[in-house]
């Protein structure tokens, strides 16, 4: 690549949310050039891997290699590790599959790249271009080198730590309690069930909860989230994780394989995802489940939106902050209520004891909900332990 370029849409960060950014952007038209700053697309996985899976199909993608399991459904532990399981018909999109991330990452550029958008590997965005207050493109830099990519349409799609939103002056920041610490192994020789993916929830997990998501028979990955402004240091988080697996003998004999650690936001979404010739898409937009932490799904929901909106503006050449509008209403429409709700209910469930989570938990012991959401769930618990959901009024 090396010298100075133009393109029409240029998508910096090659995670889901880009991808399916470029893929869709590229199919309606648009001349794509997809950066990333790392050599290899998906690696490494910072990921528990679970996956729901019933919008796939709205996304076009397909179901592929990269499926490690197919879960029935999911168990939720209480801190007196009550069960409470949902079964994919309840839980609609927070059971599916545990898959294999940096494939499922890697399968999504392949697509993006299949339907005409360019990825290149190895280049980081550094800055941002302006003209009048406009986004007009990105310096980059490649093996060293820096130049200049210039496109009506910059789409900053560069995870958490997204540099692209405050580079335009987008307010990015995070309060502590809106951030857990993440940290997970992948453990062999385990007594993992297959058919579920695992949430403890309690004092296990200050602000969060532990994840056992299977991987194959003895396999699974292990991990924590921890709320940040619960725990001083990384090392804390794994603290709480390794005392989790010593008090759990099917986990205590394992072996420790792999480990990954990172940041995830457990905040609303930003007020603003789009301005002159830009937008931002995924986990850069803080599109992540406060509640569960899961940001795939919302990203490449968001993705397909942002793309066509994208080659539709490029089309009109109009990179105007009103025209882009249609994507920040679109995502908004399908997306913003329940991640707000869920925010809430996050705020609400951090500064719950033990005692109250395992009285929830067992007030679900044999109720059958046609769909999980938190009003569902509180309205069972309501009708056994009425003194617990007086907090929750509000989701009722």
């Amino acid at each position: 690549m090396g010298q100075d370029r133009r393109t029409d849409v240029l998508v910096i960060g090659a995670g889901p949310a880009g991808s399916m950014t470029a893929k869709w952007a590229a199919k309606h038209g648009a001349k794509v050039l997809m950066i990333e700053k790392r050599q290899e697309i998906g690696s490494p996985v910072r990921c528990g891997e679970g996956m729901s899976k019933e919008w796939l199909g709205e996304v076009g993608i397909k179901p592929g290699k990269w499926i490690n399991v197919e879960v029935e459904g999911a168990r939720i532990f209480s801190p007196s590790e009550k069960v409470f399981e949902i079964n994919e018909k309840h839980a609609g999109n927070e059971v599916g599959y545990v898959v294999e991330r940096d494939g499922f990452d890697k399968q999504l550029a392949i697509d993006a790249a299949n339907a005409g958008a360019e990825v290149v590997l190895k280049t980081a965005a550094v800055g941002i271009l302006k003209e009048n207050g406009k986004v007009v493109g990105a310096r980059v830099k490649q093996f060293g080198e820096t130049f200049e990519v210039r496109a009506p349409i910059t789409i900053g799609a560069d995870g958490f730590e997204s540099q692209v939103g405050r580079w335009a002056g987008i307010p990015t920041n995070l309060a502590l309690k809106d951030m857990d610490t993440c940290l997970q192994y992948r453990m062999t020789n385990v007594d993992c069930d297959i058919r579920y993916c695992d949430f403890f929830l309690g004092k296990v997990a200050p602000g969060g909860y532990v994840w056992v998501f299977p991987k194959d028979e003895g396999l699974a990955n292990v991990g924590i989230g921890v709320q940040v402004s619960q725990i001083k240091t990384m090392a804390e988080a794994r603290n709480y994780l390794d005392a989790w697996i010593a008090k759990h003998p099917g986990y205590a004999k394992g072996k420790k394989i792999d480990m990954v650690g990172g940041g995830v936001s457990i905040s609303p979404p930003l007020k603003q995802t789009v301005a002159d010739g830009m937008m931002l898409v995924g986990d850069a937009a803080r599109m992540i489940d406060p509640l569960t932490g899961g940001g795939i799904a919302n990203g490449c929901i968001a993705g397909k939106i942002c793309g066509e909106v994208a080659a539709r503006a490029v089309e009109a050449n109009d990179a105007s902050a009103a025209f882009l509008q249609a994507y920040e209403k679109g995502w908004r429409v399908r997306l913003e209520e329940k991640l707000y709700r869920n925010w809430l209910a996050k705020e609400k469930l951090c500064t719950i004891q033990d005692a109250t989570f395992d009285k929830i938990v067992d007030a679900l012991q044999g109720v059958k909900l046609d769909k999980l959401s938190v009003h569902n769930i509180l309205k069972a618990v309501h009708e056994k332990y009425p003194e617990v959901t007086k907090e929750f009024e509000a989701f009722l």
